[in-house]
């Protein structure tokens, strides 16, 4: 017998995925030290927005849950768009924005504040990949695990367009 993938388990599945994540990456952000670079910051956006969704998805009848999963599939294509983009950046494929440098000063205060904070920022660039497995920097894995749940979106909700299809024409059958 084949576990049944039904919007429900598909959408909290793919919320837990997606915090599973985010939670790496602060991981790796508090946990081991790697300061994030705006595109690093950017790519989090999807998650953000995909856990609530899948979350609230997984609460919706089923009908309205296919709905949940094709929009969350669209969130995830736009995941996987930007963490592609900033792995062609690392690569050298094409050019980054002019303004990924992240951590710049607040600029509240006096100058000898300014000049404090100048001593302590640390510069991070979004060309350079600060870790890699496999060949693949984060943004790489990102782009792979922001693919792979939007296609389980994507699966799910055509699973059930399908099974919904199969039960109505053999119904007529009989």
């Amino acid at each position: 017998m084949r576990p049944k993938l039904g919007t429900r388990q598909a959408a909290l599945a793919i919320a837990a995925a997606a915090a599973a994540t985010i939670g790496g990456a602060y991981v790796f952000q508090y946990g081991w030290g790697y300061v994030p670079c705006k595109l690093c910051l950017e790519q989090r956006i999807p998650y953000y927005v995909g856990i609530p969704l899948a979350l609230a998805t997984a609460a919706l009848p089923p009908r309205w849950g296919r709905l949940g999963l094709w929009c969350l599939c669209l969130v995830f294509l736009v995941g996987a768009g930007l963490g592609v983009y900033h792995a062609g950046v690392e690569w050298g494929v094409w050019l980054g924005p002019s303004d990924c440098g992240g951590g710049a000063p607040t600029g509240t205060g006096n100058a000898a504040d300014l000049l404090n904070q100048l001593q302590t920022i640390h510069i991070v660039s979004c060309t350079a990949a600060a870790w890699r497995f496999l060949g693949l920097s984060l943004a790489g894995w990102n782009a792979l695990i922001s693919l792979g749940l939007a296609s389980l979106a994507a699966f799910a909700a055509l699973k059930g367009r399908f099974r919904r299809g199969r039960q109505g024409s053999s119904s007529l059958s009989q």
